[in-house]
């Protein structure tokens, strides 16, 4: 393992400045897989800085709308152990109680979950069904970007150099609206995504589709949003036709590969199959809040 320092901050400015120094660095921020990275030679670094005692990245706070803002170093359990989480996000809570394990989710986070950019990340398609954008900070100062348009490759995010993920912020979701995020496995002791599916649904007055979201994991180079599964759900009664026929958009707009854990094949399947089933749950939730 390549030697290297290490650089604890307790604020965002010294984090800053020191990722804008010259040095190559790397940020931990649960460590579950940089530090895994690092032994094993895969990455390496001059600087490690530890983002867990800056502020902004460690808190939880929930807005006078209702918007949630999470920061990126916050644990995966302390998320989904949230009351406001658990009562108004629960799609957040499908997504982060399944990364890993229990002992991985007491370090592991939503941050580093995002800024691994693996094409099967549960949190990816969770966020970006419920409509979430990052803050990020850098040498140029502050910016906002959607989760959808985050990842520009496997394993590759949008974060330039000296930049830092500062937290996710999910707006509240109206009435008569809910999401769901499912996903397929083909064992609990490979817990990698075959495929999986996040989906927002909202109704209007009538009950209709009046809004919609779905989004793709581990069936492209990066998570996708599918606009023609929108299309399909947009100002039809949810139900049995509506829902599948975003599952055939779903399965059309899928690009797979071939590995060990799923065929282009299977995973087109899934892709449809799984996006049907989450909207199904996002329905029930919806109607079990009336």
């Amino acid at each position: 393992m390549h030697a290297f320092d290490y650089a604890r901050p307790g604020s965002l400015a010294e984090a800053l400045a020191l990722a804008s120094n010259g040095r190559r660095a790397l940020f931990l921020a649960g460590g579950t897989d940089v530090i895994v990275q690092l032994r094993e030679g895969r990455r390496s670094c001059d600087l490690l800085i530890d983002l867990k005692h800056v502020p902004e990245l460690t808190s939880i706070t929930v807005g006078p709308s209702g918007a949630l803002e999470i920061g990126a170093a916050v644990p995966l359990a302390e998320i989904y152990e949230h009351p406001v989480v658990r009562r108004d996000f629960p799609a957040l809570v499908d997504a982060a109680s399944i990364i890993g394990g229990i002992a991985i989710q007491s370090r592991a986070t939503l941050g580093g979950n995002l800024c691994n950019a693996s094409p099967a990340a549960d949190s990816s398609p969770a966020l970006m069904a419920l409509g979430a954008t990052l803050r990020i900070a850098g040498p140029a100062g502050e910016r906002t970007l959607p989760v959808a348009d985050f990842f520009v490759g496997p394993g590759q995010n949008a974060l330039q150099p000296g930049e830092i993920l500062v937290s996710v912020r999910i707006p509240p979701l109206p009435p008569r609206s809910a999401a769901f995020y499912h996903r397929f496995i083909p064992r609990n002791e490979m817990d990698i995504a075959v495929a999986s599916s996040g989906v927002y649904l909202a109704l209007d007055d009538a009950g209709r589709i009046a809004d919609a979201r779905v989004a793709l994991g581990a069936v492209a180079p990066t998570p996708i949003l599918v606009p023609a599964a929108r299309d399909a759900l947009l100002g039809r009664e949810p139900g049995a036709e509506a829902f599948a026929a975003a599952g055939e958009a779903a399965r059309a707009a899928a690009r797979p590969i071939d590995d060990m854990r799923g065929s282009v094949a299977q995973r087109r399947h899934l892709a449809g199959v799984l996006t049907v089933r989450a909207l199904e749950n996002a329905l029930r939730r919806i109607r079990g809040a009336q």
